[in-house]
């Protein structure tokens, strides 16, 4: 049991306990990696019977602020990462104090925050989408003057999947938006994009990086839809989006792995987000890559040596189930009717009640011919709808 944590991360060899803050789906998988590796898992989660409590060996359950908890969670651990951003900081610092945690509260208090986010990169030179700091909107107007209609804005903090985003089309919109309803705020020139892509870094306590394919992400209702994976860009392109993502993963000294969510607008790539965990668009690495995205995740918050992240095949595609798919009562989707493409590989997430826009699970399918795997991929998940 460690009562005070190392200056220097040794590597912590299978048979050592992980401590996982969160409880969802990222967390599941990242168990399942662990212990496949040989490691022991404790989740620290607010929920009850969360999705990795499943698969874990033990499950602290409390709230995430409560300090008899934390210490009853990290007493137990020899390494402790998280499997999402918005935790407290003041979490994460006093796991601190047990046992060596990644990413560190430095990186969260960065990413939890759009505002510190954007000018933390921006002022490393790295490229990111014009921004202005708002809080009205007056002060929209003033943005909208230098940056033109229409604006993205954002809660400075929380939000994801689309939530706490708004598209600003003129001053008769920015006059509907809630303002009160978060403190900052931050809008975004509205780029004009051909693809959204995104690249996975996992980085080590030593600072070795290793970077994943790149994946092309579209979208619907602002959830992700289907990843793909090599990305259709250019190699010139593909060697400015690792070296970006990259950049960015060493300037916050993330450990762990970083999502780094680009737009290709023409030759420029530009980041628009990140998170400094697993990624959702990632999934497809559980069949298409060498190394998964969660094994690669114990092997850089143990300071282990990376694994390869080649692809198996020439092309991988993962697409998101959600709640939507189940019926009114809950009624389970068609599983047979997706499974009959034997290439097709199901991974459901554990949660009790489907609601519409909850991710409840991923297909995945890898093969030679982009443009068949894709379809093999929409087919399969076109089946699922529950019907009576």
């Amino acid at each position: 049991m460690n009562t005070k944590a190392p200056e220097v991360c040794e590597a912590q060899l299978p048979g050592s306990t992980i401590g996982m803050v969160g409880g969802g789906q990222l967390g599941r998988m990242f168990a399942v990696a662990a212990a496949a590796m040989g490691y022991k898992v404790v989740i620290f989660t607010d929920a009850e019977d969360s999705p990795a409590s499943h698969v874990a060996n033990q499950t602290v359950v409390g709230d995430l602020n409560d300090q008899e908890a934390i210490d009853r969670f990290a007493e137990q651990c020899d390494v402790i990462t998280l499997e999402f951003e918005n935790i407290p900081a003041t979490t994460i610092a006093r796991c601190r104090k047990f046992a060596p945690t990644y990413p560190s509260a430095s990186v969260l208090a960065t990413a939890q925050d759009r505002l510190i986010e954007k000018t933390t990169f921006r002022d490393a030179g790295l490229p990111v989408t014009p921004f202005r700091k708002v809080h009205d909107c007056e002060s929209l107007l003033t943005v909208a003057d230098e940056l033109g209609w229409p604006l993205i804005i954002k809660t400075a903090r929380s939000g994801y999947d689309g939530k706490g985003q708004h598209r600003v089309e003129s001053a008769g919109d920015a006059e509907q938006v809630q303002w009160s309803t978060a403190q900052e705020w931050i809008a975004e020139q509205c780029i004009p994009f051909e693809k959204e892509i995104s690249v996975i870094v996992a980085r080590t306590p030593d600072g070795r990086c290793e970077t994943f394919p790149i994946f092309e992400n579209t979208h619907a209702n602002h959830i992700l839809d289907i990843s793909v994976a090599p990305a259709e860009i250019t190699d010139s392109m593909s060697l400015e989006a690792r070296r970006i993502a990259i950049a960015a993963a060493e300037t916050i000294d993330v450990v762990g792995l970083l999502c780094v969510e680009l737009f290709v607008s023409g030759e420029d790539i530009l980041i628009n987000e990140v998170a400094p965990r697993p990624h959702n668009s990632g999934h497809l690495t559980i069949e298409g890559c060498e190394t998964s995205q969660f094994e690669q995740h114990v092997r850089a918050v143990c300071n282990l040596p990376l694994g390869s992240t080649e692809q198996r095949t020439q092309t991988a595609a993962m697409a998101n189930l959600l709640g939507d798919l189940w019926g009114p009562e809950g009624q389970a989707p068609d599983w047979k009717a997706a499974l009959t493409d034997p290439g097709v590989s199901l991974h459901l997430y554990g949660k009790a009640q489907a609601k519409p826009a909850r991710k409840m699970g991923h297909l995945t399918i890898t093969g030679h011919d982009r443009e068949t795997v894709v379809s093999r991929l929409s087919e399969a998940r076109s089946k699922l709808p529950w019907t009576d």
